[in-house]
């Protein structure tokens, strides 16, 4: 069979129950779900995100359906009685929109885990939308595929929460963000309507694709329980190297060529000798190079069982050798390997760590996931996930640093990115905790100046919306706001996000 449990639980989703004569109101839903009321032990969690902001005052309550069905009896119950809902992944999200309101119902995803169906086939897989990203990506990856997201939450993120903000990630330069990776979603409406969109293929041609209403919008628009992903063939291996440059002229330089000549390039990681010095300090490591070089970037490229074909002297036909995934693995790091050297004699780079192990290549990435460690040494900070013309990157950086520094002395800038998407990671701090709108302000006016975005992966939710207007014109605004009042005039799910309708 091409479509495959993945999870011993019961897995097709039950058909829907006849609409009951008298609808359950949210009393009757909270003695029948699981449910948190205020005062109990570990209802803290669910007050706060990874952006550090935190709810003035309890929810009504915290609901964790198990089904659509569940979450759709919610919704109206809600609706019936104007209870306002959040909506909750794994709250890993940086721009505060899964923090509750007074009053709200939260509506937590986090028991909606299931992974149920992988075509092995057609390369895909149907997942609820509180499965987690790790557990998701190791569950396909031991059935012989593999699902290409990976950010630094990926440990508790999930799935719905990633379509939700359409997350990019490391390895987007080769795979794209979310958007690109989905191909089929259920959702559920303000009003408790079930839209099943839970399409399987590449292509459908049929009219409007109304999934990508629902990617990127924050939940304000609706509810994602269950999403069909696309798959790719597993990687047998990956390799890294850290290479140091001098500026920003190399930087770009090494991008083009890496793009032109390794095919199988999936990360262009960036990270400025402030951040990497931050990041040493925090692991109780050694800084690459001993700190010589302004800018490092971590590549890696994947190699895959196919490409021993080029390195096997088989005939076509013939069948593989047992070394053929190691063969594949040592044509990919010799391809590595000569693009660097290339690099170096070319004047593309000034030198290069390559690790010889699996351990050695995950210590670096393990300086390129230390942000979130670094962050708590800065507290009060802020973190900027913006988006720049590459060409303009230079001109931005130097503005932006001069006129923080000029403002505030004392406080620490450190910079890090993909760059092959334009995203950059400006992280500063710490303040007082009264200035940093004003640090947000001088930011995003510096990348309203560039024709930047004010958020490149992390949403916009409740703490950038004040500066929306630096990145969205007012027409745009306005259509985001008469979309919102079409699919959800009571402004009932996520409302203070993105922005107020």
């Amino acid at each position: 069979m091409s479509d495959t449990p993945m999870d011993p639980r019961p897995c097709a989703r039950p058909a829907a129950a006849e609409a009951p004569d008298t609808p359950a109101t949210l009393e009757a839903l909270m003695r029948t779900l699981s449910c948190l009321r205020p005062g109990a032990d570990d209802i803290a969690r669910y007050l706060q995100d990874d952006s550090g902001l935190q709810a003035d005052a309890p929810p009504y309550c915290i609901l964790r359906p198990r089904s659509t069905d569940e979450v759709a009896a919610i919704v109206r119950a809600c609706l019936r009685e104007r209870r306002a809902l959040t909506i909750q992944g794994g709250r890993t999200g940086l721009a505060g929109g899964a923090v509750p309101d007074a009053g709200d119902v939260v509506l937590s995803l986090e028991l909606m885990d299931q992974i149920e169906h992988l075509d092995a086939v057609s390369g895909t897989v149907t997942v609820q939308a509180g499965a987690v990203l790790e557990n998701l990506c190791a569950a396909v990856e031991a059935r012989g595929w593999y699902f290409p997201m990976d950010c630094g939450a990926r440990a508790s993120c999930q799935i719905g929460g990633n379509v939700a903000t359409n997350v990019g990630g490391n390895r987007v330069l080769r795979y794209g963000t979310m958007r690109e990776l989905v191909l089929g979603l259920e959702v559920v409406l303000a009003d408790g309507t079930v839209l099943t969109m839970m399409n399987q293929g590449l292509k459908n041609n049929t009219g409007l694709d109304l999934k990508h209403l629902f990617i990127g919008t924050e939940g304000t628009l609706g509810i994602v329980t269950r999403a069909v992903l696309r798959l790719f063939p597993k990687p047998e291996r990956r390799h890294s190297a850290l290479v140091g440059l001098a500026d920003f002229d190399q930087l770009t330089a090494l991008l083009k060529a890496a793009r032109g000549q390794l095919a199988t390039l999936s990360s262009f990681e960036v990270m400025w000798r402030e951040y990497l010095q931050a990041a040493a300090t925090v692991t109780q490591r050694t800084e690459p190079f001993d700190g010589a070089y302004p800018i490092c970037v971590l590549l890696e490229v994947e190699s895959f069982a196919g490409d021993a074909a080029a390195a096997d002297d088989s005939r076509p036909g013939t069948a593989r050798t047992p070394d053929s995934a190691e063969a594949a693995g040592d044509r990919a790091q010799a391809d590595l390997h000569r693009f660097l050297e290339t690099c170096l004699d070319q004047g593309l780079a000034l030198d290069a760590i390559l690790p010889h192990s699996q351990e050695q290549a995950a210590q670096l990435w393990r300086l390129r996931d230390a942000i979130g460690e670094i962050l708590h040494t800065m507290a009060p900070y802020v973190a900027f996930d913006i988006g720049i013309p590459l060409a303009l990157l230079p001109d931005f950086i130097a503005r932006a640093q001069q006129a923080l520094a000029a403002r505030w002395p004392t406080a620490r800038r450190l910079l890090f990115g993909h760059l092959g998407d334009g995203n950059l990671h400006l992280s500063t701090g710490p303040y007082a905790p009264d200035d940093l709108a004003a640090v947000e302000s001088l930011v995003y006016q510096e990348v309203e100046r560039v024709g930047g975005s004010i958020s490149a992966e992390h949403g916009i939710g409740r703490i950038k919306k004040p500066f929306l207007h630096h990145s969205r014109s007012a027409p745009e605004r306005e259509l985001m706001v008469e979309i919102r009042r079409l699919l959800d005039p009571q402004e009932g799910l996520n409302p203070g996000r993105i922005v107020d309708a």
